[in-house]
């Protein structure tokens, strides 16, 4: 089955679809090892990981499908991609779908704000015409080749023109066929219940610790009535304490022996990132070559 034919299913299921954040390909191993179905990668943690910068449209288009590819090829399960403002006007959207697409993602989203965007739950958003998004819509929907590509919408007008409007243009993102809706940054639990009360489509919620919306379980959001939760950021938050950690007890101990029990060791490891595997593969290939080289010297072929 596709991967894209997958997330769709895990977004209808009735079951609420729980999203871990990914910074790069290795975490993305990880997460998957985990047991988790679909992964997302968002423009916060890769701008972080990539560039060291916060969310504030650093990362250019082919930059960001560079990533997914990396990202899409590590592991089996879907991809969820960060499609930003589409970079630009709605030809630059469907240029974005067709190299997300190709990037090998499961689904992606398009979102109202007025490039350069900042992270959703900081200060100073600004949102483009509700026209204007709805012509990047029809442009990211008439883009994708396979059909089963899941289309979110995402809108952060409910911080700069309140949740009224978000609303409106949530109704009218469903209208236009997305798959998916995503109102961001509702500030408490009556927000988040008139959402999903009001919307007939899935709805994603956006757990960011330490954000503007109230950090609920995947069990509390499912009985609000979510499809899918995403935990965009809490992957590179625990990378950065981590090596906090370990740069600060490295460079008082000139050892790292006091963070051991925190880290994989060299087997442990090199198991995680799959050398084994690899080692394997390697070492059919060459018997392969070796039987079919001695297949013709027995038979003069060759």
């Amino acid at each position: 089955m596709r991967k894209t034919t997958r997330f769709r299913r895990l977004i209808e299921a009735p079951e609420i679809l729980v999203l871990p954040g990914v910074q790069d390909a290795l975490s993305a191993k990880i997460a998957e090892r985990a047991g988790f179905h679909a992964i997302t990668c968002g423009g916060y943690a890769a701008t972080a990981g990539l560039l060291g910068q916060p969310d504030t449209s650093q990362l250019g288009m082919t930059e960001m499908a560079e990533h997914y590819a990396r990202i899409s090829d590590a592991v089996e399960v879907p991809v969820f991609a960060d499609g930003d403002t589409g970079f630009g006007n709605a030809t630059n959207v469907q240029r974005t779908v067709r190299a997300y697409e190709r990037a090998g993602v499961a689904g992606m989203f398009i979102e109202d704000q007025r490039f350069p965007k900042r992270c959703g739950h900081m200060a100073g958003k600004a949102v483009v015409s509700l026209e204007e998004m709805l012509g990047k819509l029809a442009a990211a929907l008439d883009a994708r080749v396979d059909a089963d590509l899941v289309i979110m919408a995402r809108t952060d007008a409910l911080a700069v023109n309140g949740i009224d409007d978000a609303l409106e243009r949530a109704l009218a993102f469903r209208e236009a066929g997305a798959d998916l809706v995503f109102v961001e940054a509702p500030t408490d639990v009556e927000q988040m219940r008139r959402i999903c009360r009001t919307i007939d489509a899935p709805c994603l919620a956006n757990n960011i610790e330490g954000g503007k919306t109230p950090l609920l379980s995947a069990a509390e959001l499912e009985e609000i009535g979510y499809a899918a939760v995403a935990f965009p950021v809490a992957c590179s938050y625990t990378i950065a304490a981590a090596v906090q950690r370990l740069m600060a007890t490295l460079a008082a101990d000139g050892t790292t022996n006091a963070v051991r029990g925190d880290m994989l060791e060299f087997d442990e490891f090199n198991a995680l990132v799959g050398l084994p595997e690899l080692r394997e593969r390697e070492q059919g290939w060459l018997d392969r070559a070796r039987a079919g080289m001695e297949n013709n010297a027995r038979t003069g072929s060759g």
